[in-house]
């Protein structure tokens, strides 16, 4: 902990200690209490109202993940490809969490935690839907191609700057300095742990080594960073999956056991250490929403960058992305555990616990390779936290020399989160998300019937055998829409006509 932490006065407490129990306080309250209720109850009315989207239109999210990106007049992809969105925000989504939170998670509320886990994925695959759909709307154009997100969206949506600046804020001291600070000790961490050493100059060697990384990506705008995360999030996705899938093979003869567990406990019909049942179901339900993002603002911001035909599009690769996260990432952390360890009895929390689980069915090498996923998912969260700061950067001012300032505080939180790290700045950024997240509910509650339009629209097109393509004129009675101009902006399919000649309306 920083020096600020010593006890004043010899009597057992700190200013720091202080305002921490008070931010864990605050945090949980207001996020047991507002954040979640709220979270569920507009997922559900998201589920209804879409038609349960989120499930209804599953093989069309399949479809359009291999879309072809579409070209400027050069012949320059317009912005990222709609997978490199989805990689961007995989890349901060799937994180340390997957696997300490899923632990933490289980150890607490038992396998019925689980059950819950992805129940709350499901339903916020509706929240995310909006949010993303809402963001492509309501997307800028930039030199480097397109940003967006929650503020964006409120701004030109709501008519609400003040607000848009308010969300801008909380996600910049939220993600890319609290959160990526986090990350880069986890990884600090972790190399000290597998290397046996708690030498002094360890963190510090880490910790430029990953700052140095980062600079080299960040500095490189989002083509980059998209390139970075298109081949990162893949590779440590497969070789966790490897890792899990192989235990559970090991396994095989527990799986019915772990599924009866999951379903028995979810229902209080098992057990636990918490005991009662709201334990079970809040720690599935917080497991699911931390770890996915689901309807928090954040994600959003990554889903905007993409090149595509139609908005809704994006929106249904971002709930593929929860998924992603969920059903597959956290849910083999589960199995890992929960075939590896029958009795939980006193079982240990967070990343300890699946690091046992791991170990104990592969042996001590397995550690070494469990710490190499750590770093691939800490260091892809770095990379996907700091984007989503950029795109807020840019939004409070569009100066070169702002956004050259904010790159360099990104770096150097890396660095300074390599070497020190204080649970304080967990708990307040913890309780600074939950702000942020009511800032977004609020907006796409309000802006959910212009998603409905565009998810009619979508459909219409779709029931007429076309690939869908979105224009403004389509629904002229949206507001504060910057793209989507006309059939040849959108498709990037030029007709022959002069490079200074405007393309013309469809």
């Amino acid at each position: 902990m920083l020096a600020g932490s010593r006890t004043a006065q010899g009597l057992g407490w700190s200013p720091v200690d202080a305002i921490e129990a008070l931010m864990l306080t605050a945090g949980d309250f207001w996020w047991t209490w507002v954040v979640l209720p709220v979270l569920a109850a507009l997922g559900i009315y998201f589920t209804v109202r879409s038609g349960v989207v989120q499930l209804r239109l599953l093989p069309e999210m399949f479809r359009v993940l291999g879309d072809k990106t579409p070209k400027d007049r050069s012949g320059r992809p317009q912005s990222v490809s709609s997978f490199q969105a989805f990689t961007i925000s995989a890349a901060s989504r799937v994180g340390v969490g997957n696997i300490a939170g899923v632990g933490t998670a289980i150890a607490i509320g038992g396998p019925g935690a689980v059950f819950w886990m992805w129940t709350m994925a499901f339903v916020g695959g509706a929240s995310s839907f909006i949010e993303s759909s809402l963001a492509q709307l309501y997307k800028h154009r930039d030199a480097d191609g397109f940003r967006g997100g929650p503020a964006y969206y409120i701004q030109r949506g709501l008519g609400q700057r003040w607000m848009g600046v308010l969300f801008a804020v909380l996600l910049i001291v939220c993600f890319p300095f609290a959160f990526s600070s986090l990350q880069a000790n986890t990884i600090a961490v972790t190399i000290a742990s597998t290397v046996g050493t708690d030498a002094a100059w360890l963190p510090w060697a880490v910790g430029i080594a990953v700052a140095i990384l980062t600079g080299l990506i960040v500095f490189g705008g989002l083509r980059r960073i998209a390139t970075v995360t298109d081949k990162l999030v893949p590779a440590m996705a497969l070789l966790y999956l490897l890792l899990g899938l192989v235990i559970v093979g090991m396994n095989v003869t527990e799986v019915p056991r772990v599924l009866g567990e999951i379903y028995a406990g979810a229902f209080g019909f098992q057990q636990v250490a918490g005991g009662a049942i709201g334990v079970i179901i809040m720690q599935g339900v917080k497991r699911g929403m931390f770890s996915n993002e689901a309807g928090l603002g954040s994600a959003p911001n990554a889903g905007a960058t993409a090149a595509v035909t139609h908005p809704v599009k994006q929106g249904l690769i971002q709930t593929l992305g929860v998924y992603f996260d969920t059903f597959l990432v956290c849910s083999i952390t589960a199995f890992i555990i929960l075939v590896s360890t029958p009795d939980l009895t006193g079982a240990a929390q967070g990343i300890d616990l699946t690091f046992g689980a791991v170990t104990t069915q592969l042996g001590a090498w397995s550690g070494i390779a469990l710490s190499v996923i750590v770093f691939l998912l800490a260091f892809s969260s770095i990379i996907g936290n700091y984007y989503y700061g950029e795109s807020n950067i840019e939004f409070l001012s569009e100066r070169r020399g702002v956004l050259t300032a904010y790159r360099v505080l990104a770096v150097a939180a890396v660095l300074g989160g390599s070497v020190v790290a204080t649970s304080v700045v967990w708990t307040t950024a913890d309780f600074v998300m939950g702000l942020m997240a009511v800032v977004n509910l609020v907006a796409i509650a309000l802006l959910s019937g212009v998603a409905f339009k565009l998810l009619r629209n979508y459909t219409e097109q779709r029931r007429l055998g076309h690939d869908p393509v979105f224009t403004r004129d389509q629904l002229p009675e949206l507001r504060g829409v910057e793209v989507w101009e006309s059939v040849e902006t959108v498709t990037g399919k030029w007709r022959a006509v002069g490079a200074d000649e405007a393309p013309a309306r469809p």
